[in-house]
């Protein structure tokens, strides 16, 4: 009997399941392959990015009205299972919320590791999806968690001496950091000073670390880019409509300058000249044996 095929990613906050990696999902949704989000916490910290929301009575319903855009955003993605591990936004560091003892990033790392390792034993996922080892360029404490837990979950979930509580184990074939190349920011950037329009990406952005030397993996997005604008538009209090960052270049631009969505293989560890242009290169035919 074939094994369902299944993608499972793992994100911080509501909002990121929109800026990273969406359009990759939704192809994958559309190609008939089971998605599941976990989203570990409810982004309760996160300030309002949008000015048009800024206003006191969404202030004080904010962690409420963002479970509402995840849902949105979900749903317009294409996300057959979203799953909420309950923790609080851990904020930045030197903030109050960064030092609650029940945010994502002071929790015990075993505890976050086995709610994860169940939803991966529960899902069966071929393909897992966390973040990258490297967050020199915004280190926000829940997105290195978010690499933390994703990695020793998925090298957990195969082994029956691990948290034999939290079900049969499953051994995912691959898992995947999601990753912004440079090379994108370069594109986007000449693209605006082509056309002749204010830039958002200033010299700051090129001296971040480039991740590019170590992405294996290109997805085709191109008839995904609607998709994932529509995704960041439903996040409403962190999305500028008129962010340049997000939406400065013309929408038929935007779709063909650089339809591409990267990552790197993390596991099995690869050569770094490995070039694949699809998640499940290698699993496809396994599944199906």
């Amino acid at each position: 009997m074939d094994e369902p095929l299944c993608l499972l990613t793992v994100h911080a906050h509501p909002d990121d399941e929109a800026s990273k990696g969406a359009g990759t999902v939704a192809r994958y949704h559309a190609e008939g392959v089971h998605t599941v989000l976990v989203c570990c916490t409810g982004g309760e910290a996160g300030d309002i990015l949008n000015p048009a929301m800024d206003r006191p009575e969404i202030r004080e319903r904010l962690p409420e009205i963002r479970m509402e855009e995840l849902r949105r955003s979900t749903e317009i993605i294409g996300y057959d299972e979203v799953v909420l591990l309950g923790y609080r936004d851990s904020g930045m560091p030197g903030t109050p919320d960064n030092e609650n003892p029940d945010c994502f990033a002071r929790v015990p790392l075993e505890e976050s590791v086995g709610k994860l390792v169940a939803v991966i034993r529960r899902t069966r996922p071929q393909i897992v999806v966390t973040y990258n080892d490297d967050q020199r360029g915004y280190p926000h404490p829940d997105h290195l968690r978010v690499h933390d837990v994703g990695v020793a979950a998925f090298d957990a979930a195969g082994d029956p001496d691990a948290y034999p509580e939290a079900g049969e184990p499953w051994q995912p074939a691959k898992l995947y950091y999601t990753v912004w190349s440079r090379n994108r920011i370069v594109a986007m950037h000449e693209k605006f000073v082509e056309l002749g329009l204010e830039s958002p990406f200033n010299e700051d952005w090129f001296k971040r670390p480039s991740q590019d030397e170590r992405i294996t993996t290109r997805i085709d997005v191109s008839e995904q880019a609607d998709v994932r604008a529509e995704a960041l538009l439903a996040h409403a209090t962190q999305i500028d409509p008129d962010s340049k960052f997000w939406f400065g270049l013309p929408p038929e631009v935007a779709r063909s300058i650089y339809p591409y969505e990267e990552y790197v293989l993390a596991r099995p560890p690869v050569a770094s000249e490995i070039s694949e242009d699809d998640l499940f290169a290698g699993v496809w035919d396994r599944v199906s044996q």
